[in-house]
């Protein structure tokens, strides 16, 4: 009928359908929920909702139960505010009496909460802007932190949780609470963490059905794993902390042997692929080339162009890593197996994560290569269409024995006439696509992957168990280790008191910063005031550049290119500068907000100094409050400049995912699983796939449906922590 609309309703038996006035609000929900019911038919959902938690990847029930929360609040401890004692975590819960900015030697926003027996200063003293939009006279809200004194009893940056009603209460406070993972989407979609939990709770309140669970029972119990359904329920619901660790483990297995799975379907895959290209034995181009090095390898090179080459010699593609600390000396292992696949007629191409650390290489190369006859060629992005367009085609013609390049390596103008060996530098900064395109430009080519980050074991056999991998554990001889402090930020005038003495000694500095421009969210240092204010004060009269990320690249380039040849004596910059520079003159760093970096990329700025004869120093500048893991983090960095030994620690600190770049491998982020502490778990999955792979065609049928469980999860990703 005009005007009207048609809606269909799904039971298990029968189709019907109902005809509603297009102009009247449509509310209907399931009557049973079911693990595949859509979310807009949720009560609390509609359409809007359910657009926006589909764009999360949340379209049914079973999509949500599985939305793993990424912390827990521990309300359990409510108290009444008139009994709180001075160092004690607790929550409370109370009304906005009075809230606003105050001056002081800090600026701070505070709020007074009251519950009736008594009020506390809730105070911040970052992201005072945020905090006086939030708050209204009269709001309930929760609150959850230590107990300290000043001028009255307080709690600094407690965690927040506004309660609307007293069904609130029971769901938001007053016990174990879920956070789950935000957006600014879902934030003003009312998809918060409370909104999550609403849903979560009607949804196990009127659930008809449980997960089906693919582990077989004995290997269950075997573990002393929780079934899958009763994890779930303990992930979003716990009764107490030992309840969030039972789901926790029960679902860190499964992701384990997700994780695993993968690793070894792909390593039996390449086992069995055979290249078309052959190796004689290394030639006297290579032997001219070593000599003419000007200093002998250590004995890590050594043993890494070993273990490159026997693989290179192989019936089936090399697939291998090659990892070693900041400044060990990659790049030399990196260009000889190059140039061993130059001196068998074939092409290799070296990809690298910036334009000036793939200019630095085929400058430091090109002409020694040439010296043996092997030709050289650079394509960036920022090269003229011209110059672009004649590369590509010499290489495309065989002209060019080795191409270094960033991305635009992959582009579908370039192709190679008998590419044998890929090279990925640093291959954690390029995603799955982009190290697929530049792989498929050849026929089963050899693949070396580098990473200046090195991989703690347990890592190593997980994620990277489909490569081999070669290990430089040696440093160059006449490296002086780089001495490594921090300090608080009320030190600062004499840091730059002691930059303007490195200078005036020859040497040169980095001055880096977490944030481009300031920001309302977060009060921390920014590049950008900082070059413009030290600029005209404490570094006036020196040659000071800038560089961040919303720098154009071809000048971000340059300005690099000029600190590297000493026409700049102070480089303040983000994190951009991480990897791609080698300059022997930088002798001091001093890093702004070091509590807020992570171990290992503290570590791999700590690289770009002391790459000379001279000390070098690294000053890590800490603002208040610390925290205790950053004042642990701190201690750590400056005990030891062991990159092994920083790798294992913030894999314990911080888990993977930041560190190795898993998002960017191909393989299963890893959301409840700890590879640091579930080392137990990791050896359990391996052992049940070491029996599914070896007993593949004669599994029983509980087994079987695990294996093809996993099997059509694996098909549904992208492996690709080595090649195709």
């Amino acid at each position: 009928m005009p005007g009207w609309s048609r809606r269909y309703c799904r039971t298990p038996s029968r189709h019907f359908v109902f005809d509603f006035p297009a102009r009247i609000k449509q509310t209907s929900y399931v009557a049973e929920i079911r693990l595949n019911s859509p979310l807009q038919y949720i009560k609390g959902v509609g359409p809007k909702k359910a657009a926006t938690l589909s764009r999360h990847g949340l379209n049914d029930v079973r999509d949500l139960l599985l939305y793993l929360p990424r912390q827990y609040l521990d309300r359990t401890n409510v108290v009444p505010i008139g009994q709180l004692k001075v160092d004690q975590s607790a929550t409370i819960i109370g009304e906005v009496k009075a809230h606003g900015t105050l001056y002081g030697k800090r600026r701070r926003y505070e709020v007074l909460l009251d519950d009736g027996t008594g009020a506390i200063a809730l105070v911040w003293f970052q992201g005072v802007r945020y905090w006086e939009r939030l708050f209204k006279k009269g709001q309930k809200f929760a609150a959850t932190g230590t107990v300290t004194s000043f001028m009255g009893a307080q709690m600094i940056h407690p965690d927040l949780e506004r309660l609307e009603d007293d069904s609130d209460r029971m769901i938001h406070a007053g016990r174990i609470i879920p956070v789950y993972p935000q957006t600014a989407e879902l934030n003003k979609a009312g998809l918060n963490s409370k909104g999550i939990r609403r849903l979560t709770t009607f949804i196990f309140e009127n659930l008809s059905e449980k997960l089906t669970d693919y582990l077989p029972g004995k290997e269950s119990q075997k573990q002393g794993l929780a079934s899958l359904h009763e994890a779930i329920e303990h992930i979003h619901y716990p009764e107490n902390r030992e309840q969030v660790e039972t789901g926790r483990r029960r679902l860190a297995f499964d992701e384990l042997l997700s994780f695993q799975f993968l690793v070894q379907r792909s390593k039996s895959q390449k086992e069995e692929t055979k290249k078309k290209h052959r190796y004689d034995k290394p030639g006297e181009k290579l032997t001219r080339v070593k000599e003419g090095l000007g200093f002998d390898l250590t004995s890590g090179q050594k043993r890494a162009v070993r273990e490159i080459f026997a693989d290179l010699q192989l019936s089936r593609p090399m697939s291998r890593m090659l990892q070693g600390d900041v400044g060990c000396g990659k790049t030399v292992v990196a260009v000889l197996a190059a140039l061993y696949v130059a001196e068998n007629n074939l092409q290799a191409a070296f990809m690298a994560p910036t334009e000036i650390l793939a200019e630095q290489h085929f400058r430091n190369w090109k002409d020694r290569l040439a010296e043996v006859g092997v030709a050289c060629g650079l394509l960036t992005s920022s090269l003229k269409a011209a110059d672009k367009k004649r590369i590509a085609a010499q290489c495309a013609d065989g002209e060019i024995d080795i191409l270094f390049g960033t991305h635009a390596l992959i582009y579908d103008y370039v192709s190679f006439m008998n590419l044998g060996l890929v090279i990925i530098d640093e291959q954690h900064r390029f995603g799955v696509e982009q190290r697929g395109k530049l792989y498929a430009k050849g026929d089963n080519p050899d693949l070396l992957v580098m990473t200046a980050t090195p991989i703690p074991r347990t890592l190593a056999l997980t994620l990277y168990g489909d490569l081999n991998i070669s290990t430089i554990d040696t440093l160059p001889p006449g490296r002086k280790p780089i001495r490594t402090v921090w300090r608080t930020d009320d030190i600062r005038a004499k840091v730059y008191e002691f930059i303007v003495e490195e200078i005036t000694k020859g040497g040169q500095a980095y001055v880096i910063y977490p944030l481009i421009e300031k920001s309302e969210q977060v009060e921390l240092e920014n590049v950008e005031d900082a070059f413009r204010e030290l600029s005209a004060t404490a570094f006036a009269g020196y040659r000071v550049g800038m560089v961040h990320g919303r720098v154009k690249a071809a000048e971000r380039d340059e300005i690099l290119r000029r600190f590297r040849d000493g026409e700049l004596d102070i480089l303040m910059a983000t994190t951009v500068i991480e990897v791609g520079i080698d300059n022997p003159r930088a002798t001091v760093m001093v890093i702004e907000h070091a509590e807020r970096f992570g171990l290992a990329q503290l570590h791999q700025l700590r690289g770009r100094i002391g790459r000379g004869e001279k000390q070098a120093t690294l000053v890590a500048v800490a603002h208040n409050p610390i925290s205790d893991i950053g004042r642990q983090r701190l201690n750590y960095f400056t005990s030891t400049t062991d990159g092994f030994k920083i790798s294992e620690a913030d894999l314990e600190l911080r888990g993977p995912g930041e560190i190795f770049g898993v998002r960017q491998s191909g393989l299963p982020e890893l959301r409840a699983a700890n590879l640091s502490r579930d080392r137990d778990l990791i050896e359990a999955s391996h052992e049940l796939l070491v029996r599914l792979f070896s007993r593949q065609y004669g599994l029983d049928t509980e087994y079987q449906k695990l294996y093809n469980y996993l099997d059509n999860a694996a098909s549904a990703r992208t492996l690709y922590t080595g090649g195709g």
